[in-house]
C-alpha cells in the first residue's frame, strides 16, 4: 500500500477561519486517501518555534511515498520561510518521498495520486 504524508497549517491558527469547520473537512480527506487505497496521514503546523521538530517526527514515522504540501502554506506570503523549512526538511528526513501539492485541503488524494 502506498503511504502519503499531508503537510497543512493548523486551522485553530487560522484568524478569521471556522477551524472546526476545516478540520472537519481536512479529516474526510484522510478518508477518501483510505477509499483510494493509500495509507495517509496529516500533520497540521503553525508558524512557531514548534514547526520543526513536530514535522521531522511525523516524517521519521515511516518512510513516506510523497508527502503534500497544502496550499494554505503555499499561498500565504507570510508564510513563505515556513514553505521553504517545510520543503527543505522533507528532503532531509524523507529523501524518497515525492513533494506533492494541492491546491485545497478537497484534492490531496489527486495530488499524492499524481506521484504514486
Amino acid at each position: 500500500m502506498s503511504s502519503a504524508l499531508v503537510v497543512g497549517y493548523a486551522p485553530q491558527a487560522i484568524p478569521g477561519v471556522d477551524g472546526e469547520a476545516l478540520r472537519t473537512a481536512l479529516d474526510a480527506e484522510l478518508v477518501r486517501f483510505g477509499e483510494h487505497g493509500i495509507d495517509a496521514a496529516m500533520t497540521l503546523v503553525v508558524f512557531d518555534g514548534s514547526a520543526e521538530s513536530t514535522l521531522v517526527e511525523s516524517l521519521a514515522k515511516q518512510p513516506w511515498d510523497v508527502v503534500v504540501v497544502g496550499g494554505g502554506i503555499r499561498k500565504t506570503e507570510q508564510l513563505l520561510p515556513l514553505f521553504e523549512q517545510i520543503v527543505n526538511l522533507i528532503r532531509r528526513h524523507a529523501p524518497q518521498a515525492a513533494i506533492a501539492f494541492n491546491t485545497s485541503g478537497g484534492d490531496s488524494v489527486e495530488a499524492a495520486q499524481r506521484w504514486l
